[in-house]
């Protein structure tokens, strides 16, 4: 996304400017450092001798601080910079409308993933839309996306404008000591950031600056619960079959079920990854639409960048398209399995063409069935609602495709338009014929102003105004528009462009009477139903079209895939070197009692959302303690900076070495976001007599 919605400022009276270019160890992405008008000498380590490694950003400046949003998430409380010294810092500043932004995602789960200790990420959700302005919604987003870092709500663009943002996706690096090192903007650079986050942990480690304590937050998916569907996306009904399919896309798998709402087929495991196989053992990404041919499902695996192709009758699932890896460049085609696609996320068939909406290079893709290859249909490549011939047309993320045989009718969402596609009726792949016109919604802006042109209103034509749509669906003479951030389904009528609100208040809810809906995705209709995909309720609802009235669509026998397993990032905890202690003697008794005392950085406590938990392993052969009470994580009691337990003891007297592991987190005092986690062991010798003083064993652990 390209557009700059207000130009950025420097950090208010810190003469700071973004000055050069940094090829970094020979890569093509190019990460902008900023500078200092003061700095003038290059930075080394207090010890400085022949092995010093140098500071990579010497010309760094102070970060701007992370305030002015309107509120936290994924956390705690507020965060600020002062709270992540010692800890890498990337600041990504996004919207969850945008597919760059969601792009990079998988980048940032893959760096939390490598540097767990070392790197901190900080999302910075500076709203496009009106919608995404709103707390709950970028909650639920959060949800969908599935982030595991905090995200603050800068739904005015303060710290936008404080940091200088001027596109999505933009991300700052920070370095151990709060200073800015410089940015990047756009998708792909996890390589670079790599070697730029390489580089300062080998400086900082070097002068004693870089905190590897793990810090652990409050996420947003720990206070919900699970749900048989999760984000529903897209919907297909079979009408002579008496089917309904749902892409059921955050729990990675397809829903079958009768149009009464029996559960017929569930379609893949649950679990993310691109096994093709069985129908219980296959694996999808996030899946959204569907298209049918007989007993043939075609499926847009859209976090796979994968076309998948389901033989109900034979009960397997197979690749059709893609390779896996996210396309990055505006390739026109090629053989199905050598070419790589980029978040496809509808489709639907005409006369044995299967059309493809391409959300990622905002492009409609086509392939024959049968044949070997696909390749681009419609759409330039460039984010704009553009009309003209097919190859000179411009799409913005169209993310909702049907037909009525002789044109394609897309959504595209981040132009907030329904446009109306030739299709290949009369022409052929190699040399596609056509036009691309906007059915309703504003076009042929200058400077990409179409973008920009969305909110609530009914009209004509271009007079209408939608807010980010997501769901198509072909009805008599009209199309009906899952019109996804106003929470409205729209009727636009074929003929006349004339668009009306045909359900919903304008407002999210999960009333029935009258009608809301949460950020609609899918649509469907067969038999004077509607079956909406009420994505951000968990649910279906089916609506009569001819009285308007709606219920929800339970589906009988399905449930949740289950939770699933907690992230590396929510389990890493500081490992420290095992302390040993000298015997331990101590009375005979049926029990061994533990005090463990804590001594925290000033401002900081212990973390009441995680309890003080130990496990205790024998060294050698024992016989003192049950073997049940051994290598089995158990919670402790605290009180203030006090944790205690007790271990049963099944003989009286003996001697036996223990291993104790005891993991604890601590906050910030206060609503503070940063929470840290620890663990600290220890080898314990152990000797029960009858004549010995009765006591415990006490603990002490510093926390850094």
């Amino acid at each position: 996304m390209n557009f700059v919605p207000s130009n950025p400022i420097t950090a208010a009276g810190k003469g700071w400017r973004f000055i050069m270019l940094l090829l970094l160890l020979g890569s093509q992405s190019r990460f902008v450092c900023g500078q200092d008008a003061s700095a003038t000498k290059t930075e080394k380590p207090e010890k400085a001798d022949e092995d010093a490694v140098e500071n990579p950003f010497p010309n760094r400046h102070p970060a701007p601080e992370l305030e002015g949003g309107v509120e936290w998430l994924n956390t705690g409380g507020p965060i600020s910079v002062k709270d992540l010294r010692g800890k890498i810092v990337l600041v990504d500043f996004w919207t969850f409308c945008c597919i760059n932004c969601i792009h990079v995602l998988p980048d940032l789960h893959a760096l939390e993933k490598k540097y767990p200790n070392e790197l901190v990420v900080i999302g910075v959700h500076s709203a496009k839309f009106d919608n995404e302005k709103e707390t709950g919604n970028i909650r639920k987003a959060i949800l969908r996306y599935e982030i595991e870092h905090p995200v603050v709500n800068d739904a005015e663009m303060v710290i936008w404008r404080k940091f200088g943002v001027n596109s999505w996706p933009s991300l700052v690096v920070l370095d151990p000591e709060g200073q800015y090192c410089g940015y990047v903007s756009g998708e792909g650079n996890r390589e670079l950031l790599e070697k730029v986050i390489d580089r300062l942990i080998a400086y900082h480690k070097s002068k004693g600056t870089l905190d590897e304590t793990p810090v652990r937050f409050d996420l947003e998916r720990s206070k919900v619960q699970d749900t048989p569907l999760r984000f529903p996306g897209k919907l297909l009904v079979d009408e002579a079959g008496g089917r309904l399919f749902i892409s059921d896309s955050n729990h990675n798998r397809l829903v079958v079920c009768s149009l009464d709402g029996q559960l017929q087929h569930v379609i893949g495991s649950g679990m993310i990854g691109r096994k093709d196989g069985p129908l219980n053992e296959a694996q999808f990404d996030h899946p959204q639409g569907m298209a049918l041919v007989g007993q043939k499902l075609y499926v847009a695996d859209t976090e796979n960048h994968l076309i998948r192709m389901v033989d109900l009758e034979k009960k397997q699932v197979s690749t059709l398209a893609g390779t896996g890896e996210q396309n990055r460049t505006r390739t026109p085609g090629g053989p199905l399995m050598e070419t790589a696609l980029n978040s496809p996320w509808d489709l639907t068939i005409v006369e044995g063409v299967l059309y493809i909406a391409m959300a990622g290079p905002h492009q409609i893709w086509a392939h024959q069935l049968g044949s070997n290859t696909l390749g681009q249909y419609a759409g330039s490549g460039r984010e704009d609602i553009v009309n003209g011939p097919l190859e000179r047309s411009a799409l913005a993320q169209p993310s909702g495709i049907v037909s009525d045989g002789e044109s394609l009718y897309v959504v595209d969402s981040e132009g907030s338009a329904v446009r109306k596609i030739s299709t290949m009726a009369e022409n052929d792949l190699e040399n596609p014929k056509g036009d691309v016109t906007t059915l309703a919604g504003t076009h042929d802006l200058p400077r990409g102003r179409s973008l920009f042109e969305f909110g609530d209103v009914d009209g004509t034509g271009d007079d209408a105004r939608f807010q980010h749509p997501l769901g198509i669906a072909l009805g008599d003479s009209a199309v009906f528009v899952a019109d996804s951030y106003n929470h409205k389904i729209k009727r636009v009528d074929l003929k006349t462009r004339e668009v009306t609100t045909w359900i919903g208040t304008g407002k999210a809810g999960t009333e029935l009477n009258p009608l809301q809906l949460a950020e609609p995705a899918g649509l469907a209709i067969a038999g004077g139903k509607m079956y909406v995909a009420d994505t951000n309720n968990h649910r279906i609802v089916v609506i009569d079209m001819a009285t308007k009235t709606g219920r929800e669509f339970p589906i009988d026998g399905l449930a949740s895939p289950g939770p699933a397993a907690e992230s590396a990032l929510a389990q890493t905890a500081e490992v420290v070197k095992s302390n040993e202690l000298e015997l331990q003697e101590l009375a005979a008794g049926t029990k061994i009692d533990f005090r463990v005392d804590f001594t925290f950085p000033e401002g900081m406590k212990l973390n009441e959302l995680l309890p003080v938990s130990y496990k205790l392993k024998a060294e050698g052969d024992q016989s003192l303690v049950a073997a049940s009470e051994l290598n089995v994580k158990q919670e402790a009691t605290s009180k203030g900076t006090t944790a205690s337990f007790s271990i049963p003891t099944v003989k009286p007297a003996g001697q036996a070495t223990y291993l104790l592991s005891v993991t604890y987190g601590y906050c910030r005092d206060g609503n503070g976001g940063v929470c840290k986690v620890g663990t600290t062991h220890w080898k314990i010798p152990v000797r029960l007599k009858e004549n010995a003083r009765p006591k415990g064993v006490n603990l002490k652990v510093t926390a850094k």
